[in-house]
């Protein structure tokens, strides 16, 4: 992922990419100079640090910003509670973009699908993504899950329940996430990124479905969040409020 995102913007005449930071040299370095730790990168050079790595990395990453005024978006997934806590610790010092998905597509499923929430009593979700993806369910599926919970509330509307009384496999309904959002996950060779919200009425169903047939669709998220983010102290979760 951040060979692509690295790709994607050494194409753009607005910015410029200084170096691409990995254990292991990237096998395209899109002009920039390679660094195998954000330890050996001179702040002065940067402007904002792109972190697509893992959780660990995030929160190396966030601390470096934090001491070095240097703006952090992170497209990384998978943090847990106390590593999120790192982040937004340092992003009292720095100005830190946080996002489960930067496709504009995702951002606006997820969009329509909380405006969907309050009219169907029944909603589930499918995220289906390649088979090297480590964690699960997608931050993707569970930020809408929460979009969607969120939006029942503020509607009137209790969680959902799921009516099945017998589990034959236990798992087959998939994670019980919030609002009673239930999540399935699918890893398969093959795909890149995919989600379909699936809701039910009587009579009637509604599916939002977005695909990413490819790394770059979340290249222009990417940039939203370089251009709207900046060395003031704060931490944005998500990229909607860049998408208008």
């Amino acid at each position: 992922m951040g060979q692509a995102v690295a790709t994607g913007l050494s194409t753009r005449d607005d910015l410029t990419v200084v170096a691409l930071v990995d254990v292991y040299e990237p096998r395209d370095l899109v002009g920039a100079r390679y660094v195998s730790t954000i330890e050996d990168l001179d702040s002065a050079e940067v402007d904002v640090v792109v972190d697509f790595s893992v959780p660990e990395g995030v929160v190396r990453s966030a601390d470096w910003c934090a001491k070095h005024a240097v703006a952090l978006v992170i497209g990384a997934t998978g943090l847990t509670e106390e590593q999120r806590a790192s982040v937004a610790e340092a992003a009292k010092s720095v100005g830190i973009v946080i996002a489960a998905n930067f496709s504009i597509g995702a951002v606006l499923a997820e969009r329509f699908a909380g405006q969907a929430a309050p009219y169907f009593d029944r909603v589930e979700i499918i995220e289906l993504h390649h088979d090297r993806k480590v964690d699960s369910p997608s931050g993707t599926s569970i930020s809408t899950a929460q979009e969607i919970a969120a939006a029942r509330s503020a509607a009137g509307k209790g969680p959902l329940t799921d009516p099945t009384e017998r589990h034959t496999i236990e798992g087959a309904r998939g994670a019980n996430a919030e609002g009673g959002v239930r999540i399935h996950s699918v890893r398969l060779p093959g795909l890149v990124a995919h989600q379909e919200i699936l809701f039910g009425g009587p009579g009637e169903g509604l599916t939002i479905r977005h695909d990413s047939y490819d790394r770059q669709s979340f290249v222009q998220g990417v940039i939203l969040a370089i251009n709207a983010i900046d060395s003031t102290p704060r931490l944005v979760t998500g990229i909607a409020s860049f998408v208008v």
